[in-house]
């Protein structure tokens, strides 16, 4: 089509700008871009921005092939992807004239509308739409009739401007030049406040006069609804004070509504905010909050991008439990039924449950304990709170710290952020939908801490009894009460817990499981759930329901309770039972493939039948030591996986001055061990009878095996001077004794931790003897029974009582070791 370019005029309105023609030919095929809410015109300047990738896409090939486009209004504004029949047919063709990409991945372009175009069929749809377009020439008429029409369209344009319509005075001016119907047509159509079909339909029409006639009848309604309008205001003016300017405007969008018949969307959206803020039962400060971030909502236009930040907060605030609790079971009787039916074992965590619930029923309120759970994986640290919150009638959430570094995990977001949320724990107490839920703080002895903060001290406000009803939150920017949240932590080690956080919990070891335990878990518990998770075994119907119900016995498969105690001595070496419910699960899957092969026949699983499926022990049990060794000392270790037993090696090598050499990746505290260890034996040389020149001239070698796995802690001097001893002496190591215990230069035996988990590793192994410092005499309380039953335990003060403990006498043999081991 032919056109005339020129530079827009600098006082034009930016967004609709006038051009000229000039001489240029519109390809048949362009690119489409769908637009929302807008009809653009011909012979019109106007800025786009484009967020959506398919209409990017379609920008970027108009640029790259001669820079023409087809702008086309979608037919429903909420589609986001727009499809053939979601667009109108009739569009605009514009030329590409600026295009700016932005940092936030939109595309800010500037377009001159060129003509009206129709889409006459599809070329492909990706990765955008290409469409072929035919130019809908204009119908132009002269004459007396129509300079009439355009002299009243024009006047009633200007009448509308002068009752108050926001349009810029130049572009009235501009607008009374026009002396073509069509393009004075086009050209205040966009001025215009009205629906996306009624300018399409201006759009479609290609009769300049006819065009006029429907823009005619739009303005004189326009100009009716400014007259009511500017009445409306001029009756509440006399009405109400300047104090009431604010309630004023309102009512003024109300008015206008009434008169025009239309909804008030956005006022039922307020009033709906309103009435769930005064049924949130939200603090005074809070709701206060609250209906000041609503006041800034309605003053702000609908689309205003904090508009969705407002909203967002508001959704928070009103959905959050501030006065909604669970109702607590408080019958001390069905909770212990409830832990027992959950959990074996497990006396001294039961008995403190126990106790908070009777406290709670004759006190009538207390603020929650903050439980932490400390002890090795698969001891049912996790599982237990589940089973806390069911005892309680309490909701239950967990939530896992292991790896979180950042502050904002625990208090959340400031706002100003994009994307900002509450922190985890707000968040949970919302997904509870209580404000007293059991709250599991999963691994908090795995937090982590970098240049976003420390999430430990952001933790110490929330498990303080005596502040966290003022929990503050950087995203809610006020108080939410967390004392009626029951809150417990689990840990594996509590030395790297840091000491502020310790100090506000209270700890309830969990010490592994010894063998008896373990096979009854395996019984009670860990066969029936895989039998029924392999579908070997049904679910029972009273066990749906909730209710307790009589074991069921699968027809398919039987354990036997040896093979279940060779799993745990032979293939699982642990202080829990997760190793031992996998291997279990793993007999099951094999009995489980036969049974859907045909096999109907019910398999006993014996320890002949174990050897088959899962092959030779992993594991031998019984003493580490088949004999006494010389050189060769057990040692009790405390891991993040419970106690365990550790053996030290001893060898001297001849050499042309003294050394000592540590292998086994040892960390700093073990081998300042056993440098001790080594000079304590030199200074007892004359006493043990070795020679002052076995120092001078030989090189000292101690190993610990498993040499991959990193070992530290001050508990194995004792060990590693027996060794030394042994080696030095010629003297053989007793080979069922085990030991731990740090040394002094002067043979002092130090007090250790762990004293339990140790006992219960050497329990394992098959150890009949334990030498322990004096002083840890009292620790044994902690002890099982029936494992002290077992075992014997001598306390030592100094390295010399160790020795005559452990060490065989060559010349008096086994016999005098015994009487040294009476003696003592």
């Amino acid at each position: 089509m032919a056109r005339k370019a020129k530079k827009p005029e600098p006082e034009i309105e930016p967004e609709i700008m006038e051009v000229e023609e000039e001489d240029e030919r519109i390809p048949d095929v362009l690119p489409l871009l769908a637009v929302r809410d807008a009809v653009y015109f011909p012979r019109m300047i106007f800025p786009l921005v484009v967020g959506r990738d398919k209409s990017v896409r379609a920008l970027e090939d108009a640029v790259a092939h001669g820079r023409y486009i087809l702008l086309v209004a979608q037919k429903e504004m909420g589609v986001d992807e727009p499809g053939r029949d979601d667009v109108y047919s009739v569009g605009v063709a514009a030329e590409v004239m600026q295009m700016l990409k932005v940092p936030d991945g939109t595309v800010r372009v500037m377009l001159e509308g060129l003509a009206r175009m129709r889409i006459t069929g599809f070329e492909h749809d990706e990765p955008h739409y290409r469409v072929h377009v035919t130019e809908i020439p204009e119908v132009e008429a002269r004459g007396v009739e129509m300079e009439a029409l355009m002299r009243s369209v024009s006047s009633q344009f200007e009448q509308v401007v002068h009752l108050g319509r926001q349009i810029p005075a130049e572009a009235l001016l501009n607008i009374i030049s026009i002396d073509e119907p069509g393009r004075l047509a086009d050209t205040i159509t966009p001025y215009l406040p009205i629906k996306v079909e009624q300018k399409q339909d201006i759009l479609e029409t290609t009769s300049a006069g006819e065009r006029l006639n429907k823009l005619s009848t739009i303005l004189r309604r326009e100009i009716e609804i400014l007259e009511i309008q500017k009445n409306i205001r001029s009756r509440v003016e006399k009405e109400m004070g300047e104090s009431q300017r604010e309630y004023l405007l309102r009512e003024q969008m109300k008015a206008i509504q009434q008169e025009l018949g239309e909804r008030d969307e956005r006022s039922g959206e307020m009033g709906e905010y309103r009435a769930r803020i005064e049924a949130a039962g939200m603090t005074p400060i809070a709701k206060e909050k609250a209906e000041k971030e609503l006041e800034r909502l309605e003053k702000m236009p609908f689309a205003a991008p904090e508009g969705v930040v407002i909203r967002t907060y508001l959704d928070w605030l009103v959905t959050l439990p501030w006065s909604i609790s669970t109702e607590e079971k408080l019958n001390v009787n069905e909770a212990q039924r409830v832990l027992d039916e959950d959990h074996y074992g497990l006396k001294q965590v039961k008995d403190r449950i126990l106790e908070f619930l009777a406290v709670r029923k004759l006190s009538g309120s207390m603020k929650g304990p903050i439980l932490c759970f400390a002890g090795p994986p698969g001891v049912g640290k996790t599982s237990i709170g589940k089973s806390i919150a069911r005892a309680l009638g309490r909701k239950f959430v967990r939530m896992s710290l292991g790896g979180v570094r950042d502050e904002a995990e625990i208090r959340g977001h400031r706002r100003t952020y994009i994307g900002a949320l509450p922190g985890r724990i707000i968040q949970g107490v919302k997904a509870a939908g209580s404000r007293n839920p059991v709250f599991m703080l999963d691994e908090i002895d795995k937090l982590g801490m970098d240049f976003r903060g420390d999430p430990s001290a952001a933790l110490l406000e929330a498990l303080d009894p005596e502040q966290n009803d003022q929990f503050s939150d950087h995203y809610l920017e006020v108080a939410f009460d967390l004392s009626d949240v029951m809150f417990v932590t689990t840990a594996n080690m509590l030395d790297t817990i840091p000491p502020a956080l310790r100090d506000r919990m209270e700890i309830i070891a969990f010490p592994g499981y010894i063998e008896d335990e373990k096979l009854a878990i395996a019984q009670q518990f860990l066969v029936p759930k895989q039998l029924r998770d392999h579908g070997l075994m049904p679910q029972p119907a009273a066990e749906r329901k909730g209710k307790k119900a009589k074991p069921l016995k699968s027809k398919y498969m039987e354990f036997d309770p040896n093979a279940i105690r060779e799993i745990i001595r032979g293939y699982t070496r642990e202080a829990g039972v997760r190793s031992l419910e996998r291997t279990i699960a793993n007999v099951c899957r094999k009995v489980a493939k036969e049974v859907a092969r045909g096999k109907t026949a019910k398999v006993i699983v014996n320890e002949k039948v174990l050897r088959k499926f899962l092959g030779s022990p992993r594991f031998s049990y019984g003493l580490a030591e088949e004999r006494d060794e010389v050189g060769i000392a057990t040692g009790l270790a405390y891991t993040e996986v419970g106690g365990d037993t550790i053996m030290v090696e001893v060898a001297r090598l001849p050499s042309s001055h003294g050394s000592l050499q540590l292998t086994g990746h040892l960390g700093d505290v073990m081998r300042e061990s056993a440098q001790a260890a080594l000079t304590f034996v030199h200074s007892r040389a004359a006493k043990l009878e070795i020679p002052q020149e076995t120092f001078e001239k030989s090189e000292i070698h101690i190993h610990v095996p498993a040499g991959g796995i990193p070992k530290d802690g001050p508990s194995a001097g004792i060990t590693i001077a027996t060794a030394i001893a042994s080696a030095l002496t010629g003297k053989a190591v007793r080979k069922d004794v085990a030991m731990t215990g740090e040394i002094t230069l002067r043979g002092k035996v130090l007090p250790i931790g762990g004293l339990k988990e140790k006992t219960l590793a050497a329990h394992r192994a098959g150890i009949k003897t334990i030498i322990l410092p004096k002083e840890n005499r009292k620790d044994l309380e902690d002890v099982p029974k029936n494992v002290k039953k077992d075992l014997s335990f001598r306390f030592v003060e100094t390295m010399d009582q160790v020795l005559r403990l452990a060490l065989v006498d060559k010349k008096a043999g086994k016999q005098g070791a015994t009487k040294a081991h009476r003696a003592s």
